[in-house]
């Protein structure tokens, strides 16, 4: 049979129109349909079923006999229920949703096509399971179940992110990602331990960007799509273009992306506590207090962003493959505005607060061959290089001396990771990790009246070092059609190399060191049952190694307090237990409900310290209060979550989401990390030409009672209550969105974001969302 006649068309089974973007796929090969809804098969084994996978259709599976009969004409019928979505992040390889016993909350490609995420950590929100935190605009903290900053996991292209700096903290290093350049993206919700090892305590986010395409007929696979986006509330100017070309074995994808961002622009109706009155400005060689004429205008919040991508494929055999990969993230100087609003006395507490340039390359180069043989059926390699730089600036009201601490990581990783089928019923996985990191870390102060600099303490002990090895094996065992259990282990050891500086500081001991293992495990299991019901049970472990950032820094966490190294800091764990029910109804009610409970035990928390005896010392001039990250406490986190999705015709359906998580530390204090109550509700239409989605989103109330105890000293963060003291008021907003399809090339986004322009502050958050925000996006395809 030649090329031409395995050729597929792919069509909507009702409006019968061509549906592009399906990926088409055996345990060998792939395909996406393309703008014709065509696909080539040549390469397909003819003794393997054949997927076929799109996120808002059924999935269907065929023998080639089966296409043959239905003369190369695929028809597929719209779906938006997700039960039968095909996923990777669980074990790394491609794994029905129904037979994973985890809770996993999918973002597919229409969703990012349809987005106006300005950045990642936007894009995570609107999987309505993660809840992000901004201290400043460049930012966005995503907590997941209670769990946040370096105890969640950032995984980029099967990369892992998390470093030996990560913080315990509210982070933004999600921003680096580009959410332009993604295919999709997956949040493991819950431990991920057994997979990806440290860090993964409350789940995993797992982003996948833009492949090169191979073509499958003699004409090269010429792709190059454009979109540029307006936002009316930061003035946001967004460009960005992406291109493919492949040949039969030779393919080339990449991506450009620059975001410019003004001022950020509140609500007009909320709490006056979240104005910007005035703000700190140098003029004419002195620092001023500056009236603010528009108090909503939160000045000091405005930085650009640049992303760039380069990938390039060799299929070398229909069984090898090889793939490059280049990305590069930079950003402008980002001010810290949670700090600029801060007050010592009746002044302003700083004149400037900013990160510098926060910079990530990575370059990863990853060979995969899928001839089976006795050990495996599949196995790839991904070996990596990352060079992550971030710096951070701060110089007092009137002070002339400004403060700056860098930080330059290099970081080597290598993933092995093997599938092998090893009959009907079970299906093995596993492999290794190996990790290190060298840290060079400096602080410079800079007279900015004679530029005289003189060295001041580092952040982190220089020339520290952090290294990882890991192996894991999990299997998966189709016990009957109805049952699947899911088991796996991983042993992981962990090395810090580190020697203190005396310089500046008095420290009662020298070096560093660490050396610690753990191993971790976890059982799960799916009922498929006849009448649609999806039932999981999963229990797992997790732990969270120590880095540099927890045992080594010499850092204020907030006014009036210091954080000092502690040698003695040990392993964090979580056991976490969940159930999941789901069912779709008649075809029409998808109703799915997920409850957990997980215990941390041997937390790492902050903590009052003392430091050859004293309880106070002086830090950058200032006498603060002696803290250390120690384990001194447990932890409980609970909660669920309840989504449905209704559908009203073949155009309207209705999506809604409840997110619960509650959480105390053994003397009955909040955990931090957790969120209030929050959701959302949307009414969707969807036709050929417009989609539209009006959407109302909440966060309840956490009374001051309820604010962790870290919190409650941050009232520069939160509105007053009645008797002054600090809270976060409960919310909501309603947006409208839509995506207007003008031509097969080109499509608009027009959307009205906040449309009571409410002004609101998520919670533990420095600095409030924008108000209302007209965004205007325009996308177009050669």
């Amino acid at each position: 049979m030649n090329s031409s006649a395995q050729k597929v068309t792919i069509f909507d089974i009702s409006s019968k129109k061509v549906i592009e973007n399906v990926y088409i796929f055996n345990s060998k090969n792939s395909v996406l349909s393309d703008a014709s809804g065509e696909a080539n098969l040549s390469g397909f084994s003819k003794s393997e079923i054949i997927y076929f996978q799109h996120p808002a259709y059924k999935n269907i599976e065929l023998s080639f006999d089966d296409i043959t009969k239905l003369s190369f004409n695929i028809q597929l019928q719209s779906d938006i229920f997700p039960i039968n979505e095909i996923l990777i992040s669980a074990n790394k390889w491609e794994q029905k949703r129904s037979e994973i016993p985890l809770k996993i909350a999918h973002i597919s490609k229409e969703i990012i096509s349809h987005s106006t995420a300005q950045t990642s950590a936007d894009l995570l929100k609107e999987s309505n399971q993660v809840y992000i935190q901004k201290s400043q605009l460049g930012g966005g903290s995503p907590m997941i179940r209670g769990f946040s900053a370096n105890r969640v996991l950032l995984v980029l292209d099967g990369i892992r992110l998390n470093n030996a700096i990560y913080r315990s903290g509210n982070l933004q290093n999600v921003i680096n990602i580009d959410p332009n350049s993604l295919e999709s993206a997956e949040v493991i919700l819950g431990p991920g331990s057994i997979i990806y090892g440290s860090d993964a305590i409350g789940g995993v986010m797992d982003f996948h960007t833009i492949n090169p395409l191979l073509s499958t007929s003699k004409k090269a696979n010429f792709k190059l799509n454009y979109k540029s986006r307006y936002s009316s509330a930061n003035k946001e100017i967004m460009n960005h273009a992406n291109y493919n070309f492949g040949k039969a074995k030779l393919a080339f994808a990449g991506s450009v992306s620059y975001s410019d961002f003004s001022d950020l622009k509140m609500g007009s109706d909320g709490p006056d506590d979240y104005l910007r009155p005035e703000y700190a400005s140098r003029q004419n060689g002195e620092d001023k207090i500056v009236k603010n004429t528009d108090s909503r205008k939160q000045i000091n919040s405005a930085y650009s962003q640049l992303n760039l991508l380069q990938k390039i494929r060799f299929k070398a055999s229909n069984n090898l493959d090889f793939l490059y990969n280049f990305q590069l993230s930079e950003t402008s100087n980002i001010p810290r505005y949670d700090r600029l609003i801060q007050y010592s006395d009746e002044n302003l507490k700083y004149a400037e607060w900013y990160y510098g340039p926060q910079n990530l390359q990575l370059h990863g180069f990853q060979i995969k061959n899928s001839k089976s043989n006795l050990f495996y059926d599949s196995f790839k390699v991904i070996s990596a290089y990352q060079n992550y730089k971030e710096s951070r600036y701060s110089r007092s009201f009137n002070s002339s001396s400004l403060k700056a601490r860098t930080e330059n990581l290099n970081i080597y990783s290598v993933n092995a990771d093997a599938e092998k089928q090893i009959n009907k019923s079970f299906h093995f996985y596993y492999g290794s990790e190996w990790t290190y990191n060298k840290l060079k870390s400096k602080g410079n102060s800079t007279n900015i009246l004679t530029d005289e600099k003189s060295a001041i303490a580092s952040r982190y002990p220089n020339n520290s070092s952090y290294s990882s090895f890991a192996i894991y094996s999990n299997l998966k065992w189709k016990l009957d059609p109805k049952w699947t259990l899911n088991t796996g282990i991983r042993y992981s050891h962990v090395w810090i190399k580190s020697k203190l500086d005396d310089t500046f500081y008095n420290f009662p001991f020298e070096n560093l060191d660490l050396s610690t293992g753990s191993i971790n495990g976890g059982i799960g299991v799916s009922h498929q049952s006849d009448k649609g019901w999806l039932l999981k049970l999963n229990a797992t472990s997790g732990f969270r190694a120590p880095n540099i950032d927890d045992i080594g820094k010499v850092f204020d966490s907030e006014p009036g307090k210091v954080i000092v190294p502690n040698k003695n800091l040990k392993p964090e764990y979580v056991y976490n237990f969940e159930f999941n029910l789901s069912k779709t109804f008649n075809n029409k009610l998808f109703l799915d409900l997920n409850t957990f409970y997980s215990f941390l035990d041997n937390a790492m928390t902050r903590q009052d310290f003392s430091f050859n005896g004293q309880s106070t010392m002086i830090y950058d001039g200032v006498e603060s209060d002696i803290q250390a990250i120690v384990n001194t406490d447990n932890a409980r986190v609970w909660g669920g979550n309840i989504s449905a999705i209704l559908k009203l015709t073949d155009q309207f359906s209705v999506k809604s989401n409840l997110n619960i998580t509650k959480g105390e530390y053994k003397d009955g204090s909040p955990v931090r990390h957790v969120p209030p109550i929050f959701g959302n509700f949307s009414l969707n239409y969807k036709s050929n030409r417009l989609r539209s989605q009006l959407i109302f989103e909440f966060n309840d109330e956490i009374s001051y009672n309820n604010l962790a105890d870290t919190e409650k000293d941050k009232d520069y963060l939160y509105a007053k209550n009645e008797k002054g003291l600090p809270y976060t008021p409960s919310w909501a907003i309603v947006s409208l969105k839509n995506t207007i399809t003008i031509s097969k090339r080109f499509s608009t986004n027009i959307s009205l974001e906040n449309i009571l322009n409410k002004r609101y502050r998520p919670y533990s958050s420095g600095i409030s969302s924008a108000g209302r925000n007209f965004v205007l996006g325009i996308s177009y395809k050669i």
